[in-house]
């Protein structure tokens, strides 16, 4: 790349060292997760932390004049095995923590583009974050599938009244 405005690199030196905990982090949980799915889905996340970093080492480096795209995430699907949960009590900690990562990464990508200069430097953070957001969500349908997730949800008639109260907002 011949130019790269000074935020861009910034960001991505952050970002650098941002990947090198996060991956370290989930290398452990691999060595520790018992149910083979989400160790695959642990597994899918290094790979595509990896190939952020081969991406932002493109950009950083002024050598390099290749074009180059983020690999796409392979189709995957989830198939949650009933297992004895006992065994697996650490998965459950792991998985709430790791889907709490992609969501905290994902925001930090789009943040993060929204303030890079270089337009190909911020599409592929755009793309970054897209690529966490699914892995989140890799997490999340994981989480529901082992019946881990509560969510309280809110009656009708507080809809109503909600729907309602801004309406008005139609009319503006």
């Amino acid at each position: 790349m011949a130019s790269l405005p000074a935020m861009d690199h910034a960001l991505m030196v952050e970002h650098l060292s941002v990947h090198e905990g996060v991956i370290t982090k989930l290398i452990k949980y691999q060595d520790i997760v018992k149910d083979m799915e989400l160790r695959r889905i642990i597994t899918l996340q290094i790979d595509v932390m990896r190939s952020h970093i081969w991406i932002m080492l493109a950009f950083i480096n002024p050598d390099y004049h290749d074009h180059f795209e983020l690999p796409p995430l392979p189709s995957t699907k989830l198939s949650v095995s009933n297992t004895n949960e006992k065994n697996y009590e650490n998965d459950k900690w792991i998985v709430m923590e790791a889907h709490n990562t992609a969501a905290n990464m994902a925001s930090e990508n789009f943040h993060s583009a929204l303030k890079m200069k270089q337009e190909n430097v911020q599409k592929a953070h755009k793309e970054m974050a897209l690529q966490q957001l699914d892995i989140k969500n890799k997490y999340n349908h994981f989480i529901e599938r082992k019946g881990w997730d509560y969510r309280s949800n809110i009656s009708t008639q507080e809809r109503i009244k909600t729907y309602l109260h801004f309406q008005d907002l139609l009319n503006l």
